[in-house]
């Protein structure tokens, strides 16, 4: 069973090349093998997009013939990069994309995994590419505000489906750990060994939270797919079409107070409520009225705090990915996100 404790031990050494000529050779090398017996495989439109904090996304088309016919296929290789501020592993990724095709979430269809990176370099997956942009600030963009608020409820209402998904008949439980009603525990534990593992330095508002958040933990009275990163730049949108939910590398099981906790944050809403119309309260009466069940504002309120504090862990792991040269982006616990943290815990 895959465990997000396990992050470190799925990554590969320095070293290994990230130019588009070396991707492109592993590509039609690695696609040959998957394919067989199909021919004349290429890859064309090789491009490295940007979007993604934490793995290296190559766009491209796999092109290949069978029975005489040529197909073209739009894919995406997520590929870990040699540091960031996430180490996630993409055998649970893939596992969680695979068991999502048999839902009504409309997840991106996993096609091959490269578990250890010796085809592609570093451990991979390869997933078809839908159509469709994101917009990390859509809902506050230059669309017309009607617009904007049934974009926002329609979020919500993904959020739902994802959280209603029968993760034991999809077979979840066989690859994520269901933490019952310590899901909070649970969760804050392991970002405190992420923690514990990346920091440089003290940061007495982080100590200080992590002490606020066990002695306030909440009990979960039910355990639900979390998607742990829902946003709508992570959602692909085509004539105003909810296409796909992307980006499954932080899903597990646990509270679906949670994700709540994750889409209100304050540190947050400019990307997911809309000043006047869409608050707060209209987004956690959209979700009970959608799922048909109470939302525990307190606890909520606990796992707002806590995105918080997982957000001060991602940035103190960023900082020690640029210091050990592994990554060429700065990340740091800002002053913003520790002040916030800290107004936080003391109301």
């Amino acid at each position: 069973m895959s465990q997000r404790s396990d992050w470190h031990s799925v990554m590969l050494g320095s070293g290994v090349s990230t130019t588009e000529a070396d991707v492109e050779v592993r590509l039609v090398e690695f696609l040959e093998r998957r394919l067989a017996p199909a021919t004349d495989v290429r890859v064309d439109g090789l491009t490295r997009v940007s979007s993604g904090r934490s793995r290296e996304n190559w766009l491209f088309d796999a092109t290949y013939v069978v029975d005489g016919r040529e197909i073209r296929e739009p894919l995406i290789v997520r590929r870990d990069p040699l540091g960031g501020l996430l180490q996630t592993d993409r055998t649970t990724e893939f596992s969680v994309l695979s068991a999502l095709q048999k839902t009504e979430v409309p997840a991106p269809m996993a096609r091959w995994l490269d578990a250890t990176g010796e085809e592609l370099g570093r451990p991979s997956l390869v997933m078809r590419r839908e159509p469709g942009e994101c917009d990390y600030f859509v809902l506050n963009g230059e669309r017309e505000a009607v617009e904007r608020v049934e974009l926002a409820g329609r979020l919500c209402d993904l959020l739902a489906v994802v959280h209603a998904v029968d993760w034991r008949g999809a077979g979840l439980g066989d690859v994520l750990v269901d933490p019952g009603p310590d899901a909070a525990r649970h969760e804050l534990q392991l970002w405190e060994t992420v923690l514990a593992s990346d920091q440089l330095e003290a940061y007495p508002e982080l100590a200080l939270a992590a002490c606020w958040l066990r002695e306030c933990a909440p009990r979960s009275d039910r355990t639900v797919l979390v998607h742990g990163d829902f946003k709508a730049g992570n959602v692909l949108l085509e004539d105003g079409r909810i296409v796909a939910l992307l980006d499954w590398e932080l899903a597990h099981l646990g509270d679906p107070m949670e994700d709540l906790g994750w889409v209100t944050q304050p540190l947050r809403t400019r990307e997911h409520l809309i000043p006047g119309v869409w608050e707060r309260e209209q987004l956690l009466e959209r979700y009970a009225a959608t799922t048909g069940g109470a939302v525990d504002d307190v606890s909520v309120a606990w796992w707002s705090v806590f995105a918080t504090f997982k957000s001060a862990v991602m940035q103190c792991s960023g900082l020690r990915s640029f210091v050990e040269g592994r990554s060429d982006e700065l990340y740091w616990p800002t002053e913003p996100v520790l002040r916030t943290l800290l107004e936080a815990v003391e109301q």
